[in-house]
């Protein structure tokens, strides 16, 4: 089960706006999920509609007289999607656990006692740096971290990091965060500079998707659903669902924390990296006649940055799917095994088919993917 903490201090970042349509775009991708509104605000729990006599707050206090376990006020969303909705009474616990011992630990405790099936728990923290988020991050393996293209943003990113650490010594809890860029606006010139400065920054922390502003986001909001209930073929969606496919990828590797130590002798060492050079040869050899190497190109002379994506890459955007730009062409050298591939290009991020590619296909939201077929 892996508990991942969306928090960030500053408000309108898309803390919220994640936490739901990422738990949604999980299910999707047949995984089970559970969101944990640890907001007061609650804007999770409003923003799916769901109203409950019990809270969180009567799971982790010990002085409500309606006290819960956290199975017995988990509320289904949809397929694969649950709740443990969040309340204002919340705001209240900060003040219950001052004087307590252990007070940071009272939800990792919490989920600790939790036998339930989930693959993922989603915890939405309040947009501050209190026990609450403290407790969040001390029960989390990883911290998603939402930020804006903004100057602000940027610079408010370094308090939470320090609590991150604080946290790692304190109390001897290592949790890994990855920050990923919101509401970014593909139509400003600035957010691309902005969104550069935080590749900088934060290189190697930094998820490849980039969720963009979209109206849709808001609207699915204000009718009490995620994304994907109100119009799955929004730019919205494709962001969150490529999102979740980035986190499921992850499960494939393995996840080594700075906590864990590996006891091998040199002579152990010594031999595996020669066997593992002698098999790298072999599969290099074996593999490498059968790629072919094709050039993909797009006239875009005013363009800031173009990438290619596609299947061969998983439809991801960072640096290694950045065109080369020559004369007001956009150009990119592939090298791939025979079969087909679905492509398209992100123009100053807008996603557009080949223009000079006849070969077309509907996807599932309804636009056309350029296709490319090696035989």
């Amino acid at each position: 089960m892996r508990i991942i903490s969306i928090t960030n201090q500053k408000g309108g970042c898309g803390k919220t706006t994640t936490a739901i349509n990422l738990a949604a775009a999980l299910s999707i991708n047949n995984k089970k999920v559970l969101l944990i509104d640890l907001d007061p605000q609650s804007h999770g729990t409003l923003g799916l509609n769901i109203k409950a006599d019990f809270s969180i707050y009567n799971v982790l206090s010990k002085l409500t007289p309606k006290k819960a376990k956290l199975q017995d006020i988990i509320q289904s969303v949809s397929e694969n999607f649950d709740i443990a909705p969040s309340s204002i009474i919340l705001s209240t616990l900060e003040q219950e656990l001052a004087g307590e011992i252990g007070r940071e630990s009272r939800l990792c405790e919490t989920l600790g006692n939790f036998k339930a099936n989930y693959d993922y728990v989603l915890i939405d923290c309040p947009p501050n740096l209190g026990i609450l988020t403290i407790n969040a991050i001390r029960a989390s393996n990883e911290i998603i971290v939402p930020v804006e293209a903004s100057r602000f943003s940027i610079e408010g990113l370094g308090q939470l990091i320090d609590i991150v650490s604080l946290v790692r010594e304190r109390l001897e809890h290592d949790a890994s965060y990855k920050v990923l860029v919101t509401n970014f606006d593909s139509r400003l010139r600035h957010s691309f500079k902005l969104l550069d400065r935080i590749k900088t920054n934060f290189k190697g922390k930094l998820f490849d998707t980039i969720i963009h502003v979209n109206v849709k986001l808001k609207e699915a909001q204000n009718q009490g659903t995620h994304v994907f209930g109100f119009d799955k073929y929004c730019r919205g969606a494709k962001d969150y669902f490529s999102l979740a496919r980035e986190l499921v990828t992850q499960e494939e590797k393995p996840i080594i924390t700075s906590s864990e130590k590996w006891i091998v002798s040199k002579e152990q060492t010594a031999v595996s990296a020669e066997k593992l050079q002698e098999k790298m040869e072999e599969i290099l050899k074996e593999k490498m006649p059968q790629l072919s190497e094709i050039v993909l190109s797009i006239s875009a002379p005013q363009a800031s940055q173009v990438h290619v994506t596609g299947d061969f890459n998983g439809w991801k955007i960072s640096d290694d799917t950045r065109m080369e730009h020559v004369n007001g062409s956009w150009n990119k050298k592939l090298n791939l095994k025979g079969g087909k591939y679905r492509y398209r290009f992100v123009v100053d991020g807008q996603w557009i088919e080949d223009p000079n590619n006849l070969a077309k296909e509907m996807n599932p939201y309804g636009q056309m993917d350029s296709l490319l077929e090696i035989g």
